[in-house]
Parts: structure tokens; sequence; C-alpha cells
């Protein structure tokens, strides 16, 4: 049986609460269903059930599950879309909304910062179907409106930019994208849901790797799809599950719980993220630090209206390149070399030799990401720890 509120809620109630579907026995805790098909009582039931298949007549995983479908219902609420699809990955997420949208002869503007496996499908998977993409600097609106026309179909860009924390005017890209019949597709993830004005600010799908801050602990992979139901249910949906990318019920099961305190998290994690930045502030071996809420941020006036807080994530170039960025590595105590973001444990990156490692060296200048970046996923820990093992290991570098 599914809950159905009686008035909206605040978003935080909904990361506990919204999409429960409790069974005959009435559990608090939400079920997880780890079966790929169900059970039909007679024949006449199974031909119904295939012929009007609904999300509450299940008939196989890879179509629908019960713990899935509380995972979409409970992100789509947090979100404010009309509904949400579930996949396998945030790059899953990425490509079905991509291949489910496109065809031959379309064209795609997207800025050129992006993640390198967002590249990838990009320069290197859509133009096999005919699908023609331009990049572009994705903070200068001149660009958007020359790279626009009549045959773009889609408009991609990630609202904070991975790694150097480019802030995109989203409102102002899809006033120029709806102009001429674009779909704004952008991922999410650095805004967080927590922080998330997407929807409000014009955007049309959006898209979440839920491997980071959703879940919030590194456990398990997954990726959602949120919009409009015509197009989750009728355009995202057909492509994903024919061609499998839909998420596993344990996985959604984890990502019920990471949802449930999520803003918690996200909240102490952006505090922590403000103060290390400020800590950092004018530091001598540093040549820069990145911070969507810093004064010094190229975007900052951007930032602070469209988003309400910075987020979790900061970046910082330290004087000496590599071998100086390597020794800061090295040197560090408690936060930990990785290269994932979103967690309770703070994570350091070098993104010039591990995430955008094959990208071209023009590319890397382009996009700023030079030997020395790193970028810094804020965790759990205490505050005043993590500046600690920092200042400690920027001596050391």
């Amino acid at each position: 049986m599914k809950d159905t509120p009686s008035k909206p809620r605040k978003p935080r109630t909904n990361a506990v609460h919204a999409g429960i579907r409790r069974s005959q026995f009435g559990e608090v805790s939400e079920a997880m269903f780890l079966t790929q098909g169900f059970v039909y009582p007679t024949a006449e039931d199974a031909e119904e059930r295939f012929l009007n298949s609904s999300r509450e007549n299940f008939i196989y995983a890879r179509y629908g599950n019960p713990t899935v479908a509380m995972f979409e219902d409970r992100i789509a609420a947090l979100e404010g879309t009309e509904d949400a699809f579930a996949c396998a990955s945030g790059m899953a997420a990425v490509n079905g909304t991509m291949m489910s949208i496109l065809k031959a002869g379309d064209h795609v503007v997207a800025a050129r910062a992006l993640f390198g496996s967002c590249l990838y499908i990009l320069e290197e998977i859509l133009p096999r179907f005919g699908v023609e993409v331009t990049l572009i600097d994705g903070t200068d609106l001149e660009a958007w409106k020359a790279a626009l026309r009549p045959d773009t179909r889609v408009a991609f860009f990630e609202t904070i930019s991975n790694p150097t924390l480019e802030v995109i005017d989203i409102a102002g890209v899809a006033d120029l994208a709806h102009a001429v019949g674009a779909v704004v597709v952008v991922d999410n993830v650095f805004a967080t849901p927590t922080y998330s004005r997407a929807l409000e600010l014009g955007a049309d799908v959006i898209v979440y790797s839920t491997t980071k801050h959703i879940d919030g602990q590194g456990r398990c992979l997954g990726g959602v799809i949120c919009g409009k139901q015509e197009f989750v249910r009728g355009t995202a949906e057909p492509y994903l599950k024919h061609t499998g990318g839909s998420m596993s019920p344990f996985n959604a099961w984890v990502m019920l719980k990471g949802l449930e305190h999520l803003d918690l998290r996200v909240r102490a994690q952006t505090d922590t993220a403000t103060k290390v930045a400020a800590a950092l502030d004018g530091h001598p071996k540093l040549v820069r630090v990145l911070y969507p809420h810093d004064r010094s941020h190229p975007q900052y006036d951007l930032a602070i209206r469209q988003m309400e807080a910075g987020g979790t994530v900061l970046s910082f170039d330290i004087k000496g390149g590599k071998d100086a960025a390597y020794r800061f590595l090295n040197a560090l105590e408690i936060i930990i070399i990785s290269n994932n973001l979103g967690d309770a444990k703070t994570i350091a990156t070098p993104p010039y030799t591990t995430t955008h490692q094959r990208l071209p060296e023009d590319r890397k200048a382009a996009l700023g990401i030079t030997p020395g970046l790193i970028r810094l996923s804020c965790g759990l820990e205490d505050t005043g720890d993590l500046i600690d093992d920092i200042l400690n290991a920027l001596d050391a570098a």
C-alpha cells in the first residue's frame, strides 16, 4: 500500500517518508524486494499485467520493483519533479537521457567543463549515431546564444562543474535553449538535492549520480533521472528498461536509507567546506582556492543567487605542480585519496592524473585543470581536525 499525503510536505519530511509502500506486514523500515520476477494469481492476471502494466503492477525487476519505485517517488518528491527513473549508475542516467532523446541529425550544445565520462558520451558515442555536438564555455551566455540553433535538441551542463566548480546560469541557459525548442538537461551532483533550484530555474531534466551524496557512504553505484512524467515514463523509461540500465533493488534500498539523513549530512559537510575554504584563503603555498560561495570565485554573485550554500566540495591549486601536489597528498593523515565525492569521509582527488587524466593537455589547460589542482570533498569528521590535516600536509608540499 502506498501512502498518499493530504497536503504538501517540506523536503526533509519527504526525504524520510515520501513514496512509502508498506506490505501487509506494516513494516517501519522500507522493505527490500530482492526478486527479479513476480507471481500472478491466474493466467488471466498475467495477461492483464502485461497488457496494462503500471508502476503498481510489477512484472519484471528490469521494468520496475517496489523498492526501486519507493526510491523513485521519494527523490522526485524531494527534487520537486513529477517523476523519476532510477538507474544503475550516474553515467547510465546521463547516457539513458541522451540516447532516449536524440536521433541522427540532432544537435547538442554542452558546456565543455564536464566529467570525463560525460565527455566520452558527447565526443565519442553520440557522433557515431549522427548526432552533432558543440562544446562551449558554459559560463558565457553569449557562447550559448551563438551555439544554439533550430536543430538543437539538448542543452547539457553540470550546474557546478567538476572539478573547477564553474557555476552555470541555469535560468539564463534555459531561456535561450527553450527559445529554440531544446531540452535542458543538467547534472546536478555538486548542488545536491538539498540546495537544488534547478527545476525552479528552468531545467527540464535533472540527473544525479546517487553514488555521491545520496548514498553518502561509498557503498553502492546508482543514478536517477528526474523530470516530467511524460518524459520519464514516455521517453527515458522505454529506452532504459529495454537496454538494462535500471537500478537494483538492493541499491535502491541503500539509497532510500541515504535520503533519510541527506539534508543533515550535506549541511554539516557544507559547513566544513566553507570553513576549510576560509582557512585556505591567501595561503602562501596555494595559487587559488575555488569555492562557489567564496568572494574570490569568478561566479560568486551567481552562486549566491542560485544556491542557498556553496556545497560540500572545494578545489585548490598547489604551487609547485604535480610534485608538490603528491607531497601534499602523501602527507595527509585523516583525509583519504580516492576519486569519489559526497562521502562521509573527506576525500582528496588530483584530477589532472586521475579523473581527467586522458584529456589532452590543451583541454586541461582550457578547463583550468592543472598538475597542482586538488579537489576536496568534505566529509563528516571534526572540522578542526581536517583543517589541521590540510595545513600540515601543505607544510610538506
